[in-house]
Formats: structure tokens, C-alpha cells, sequence
């Protein structure tokens, strides 16, 4: 069994919430957060900009460990 090490400083982040009926402006986070596709996890440095724009679209998202 392989294990992975988290780097320190960095967020694990998951899209699981479609985002139809949503405002453009939270489209538009999604799409600044680099996802393409629902269920697709990505990995950002944990900085005070990158956690507001989690902040703003978390019903939308899954921050993973």
C-alpha cells in the first residue's frame, strides 16, 4: 500500500456540487480554482487568497486530507 505525504501547505480540494443555477461570479470561482470537471480534486497552497475563494463557493466544494 503506497502512501502519499501531504506537503505542508497545501489544500486538497474537491469539486462535488454542480454549480447550474449558480451566479456567473461563483462560476467564475470555480473555474479560478482550476476545475474542469465535477469530482475532480486539485491542490492549492494554503494562502489567505485561495481560502476565500473556498470560502465563497464551499457549499459547492470538499476540502480533502
Amino acid at each position: 500500500m503506497a502512501t502519499t505525504k501531504k506537503k505542508s501547505g497545501t489544500l486538497k480540494i474537491k469539486w462535488v456540487v454542480s454549480f447550474i443555477g449558480c451566479p456567473r461570479d461563483m462560476r467564475q470561482t470555480i473555474r479560478g480554482l482550476g476545475f474542469r470537471r465535477m469530482q475532480q480534486v486539485i491542490e492549492h497552497p494554503d494562502t489567505p487568497e485561495v481560502r476565500g475563494m473556498i470560502a465563497k463557493v464551499h457549499h459547492l466544494v470538499k476540502i480533502e486530507d
